[in-house]
């Protein structure tokens, strides 16, 4: 049992630790692609690469389990990537760092309605509190709070989808199908969701933008990695850990993202990034304990 506990609390580092990683994939790609345009290729590209790990079909679900795959399509794929998005447009990337990252405390919220197993006690939300904390003091290191109603409201409903996409997600998991499967279940219905956005938000079909080198191996990382991996080892964690204790692996995205702009973009580290790290950190900790 412990090395099962084990394994899903490495899928849900393994999952944050790539996940933080992505804004520079991103940043690049933004120069040729609009923002869904870049979501429905990695989740393209994704799917793709679960057919080809695991072709065979999924079979004997009924009704109310496929409304169940196309909800956490919906609130996960869709929704959870769009409204982030279309946030960052209208507020800054540090109001949006902060305010998604409350989605564990909306999980913890939407737990209380829908998962009785997964009820939490004071030390969750002391955690969520040490967490936040550390965030703010990353993400708004040296810089100035301004507020922007309509883009923070965005972010925060954002957050909002990703906690019914970790709620619907722990209910899935309980069906016993394929982690593989269920995955490829969910992204074939986010993205099928995704296509009347393509046309919404700007689509250009200009094929040539997807063989430059730099253009192609950024859309490989998002849609292999960041997309067909870490969305199967973080489903594989909620099954194991449940909706809660996976989600509070998010508070370590900043942290994540701070050391890999250090590494790759040589940006410094101050003291107070590191205090901001040092309390995430603790906040995992503290939100884990029984």
């Amino acid at each position: 049992m412990e090395n099962k506990q084990t394994r899903g609390h490495l899928a849900a580092f393994l999952t944050i630790l790539i996940w933080g990683t992505t804004f520079v994939s991103t940043k690049v790609l933004l120069r040729d692609f609009q923002p869904v345009e870049i979501l429905f290729s990695r989740f393209l590209l994704g799917l793709i690469a679960l057919f080809i790990v695991c072709p065979r079909r999924l079979k004997g679900t009924t009704l109310k389990q496929e409304l169940m795959f196309a909800g956490a399509g919906l609130f996960g794929i869709t929704l959870y990537y769009l409204f982030e998005n279309i946030a960052l447009t209208y507020t800054s990337a540090s109001n949006v760092g902060v305010i998604t990252t409350t989605a564990p405390f909306f999980t913890a919220i939407l737990a209380l309605l829908f998962l009785k197993e997964e009820r939490k006690g004071l030390w969750f939300y002391v955690g969520f509190l040490l967490a936040i904390t550390g965030v703010c003091l990353i993400s708004f290191n040296g810089s100035t709070l301004h507020l922007d109603p309509k883009g923070d409201l965005l972010a925060l409903i954002a957050a909002l989808t990703w906690g019914f996409y970790s709620i619907l997600m722990k209910k899935i998991t309980g069906f016993g199908y394929s982690t593989f499967l269920v995955t490829r279940r969910v992204f074939e219905y986010g993205l099928v969701i995704m296509i009347p956005a393509l046309f919404l938000f700007g689509f250009d079909p200009d094929p040539r933008r997807f063989f430059d080198p730099v253009n192609l191996g950024n859309l490989v990382f998002l849609g292999l990695g960041a997309s067909a991996l870490c969305f199967v080892t973080w489903n594989y964690a909620v099954k194991i850990l449940g909706a809660v204790r996976t989600s509070v692996y998010i508070y370590l995205t900043p942290a994540v993202t701070v050391i890999m702009a250090f590494l790759i973009l040589r940006e410094p580290i101050t003291l107070m990034l590191l205090a901001g790290m040092a309390l995430t950190l603790a906040g995992l900790v503290v939100s884990e304990r029984k």
